[in-house]
């Protein structure tokens, strides 16, 4: 009895686990003079995303500390996402250029924007 008891506990959270993964659509928002520009609808999908824009590449959604998305039109660009924020229906970000001249360009950010999720 006591090991049916485990496997129904075990059972459960594992279906009560929620993943801390992008997935759904967005609107892309850019800020431009403290103002923000809606670029075009993103859709996530476990670890890859893809622009509405048929004609856009599809990206690599990187998972750590710090959740980086690459492959955009300019591939020098890359999106960071705090790892706290993909629960929020308004996730922020910031861009970085890889060509930067600092020694870790994710310390250096040049824009930023906003991910609202699409119910």
């Amino acid at each position: 009895m006591k090991y049916f008891a485990l496997i129904i506990i075990l059972l459960s959270i594992n279906f009560n686990q929620k993943t801390d993964k992008l997935n759904g659509r967005y609107n892309y928002l850019i800020e431009d003079d403290n103002s923000y520009i809606q670029k075009d609808k993103i859709t996530f999908k476990d670890s890859i995303f893809a622009f509405d824009n048929k004609y856009l590449p599809k990206g690599k959604v990187s998972y750590g500390n710090v959740i980086l998305l690459e492959n955009f039109i300019n591939t020098d660009l890359i999106i960071s996402i705090r790892k706290d924020q993909i629960k929020k229906d308004t996730i922020l970000f910031y861009m970085h250029d890889k060509k930067h001249p600092a020694m870790n360009y994710l310390d250096i950010v040049v824009g930023k924007g906003k991910l609202i999720k699409i119910k």
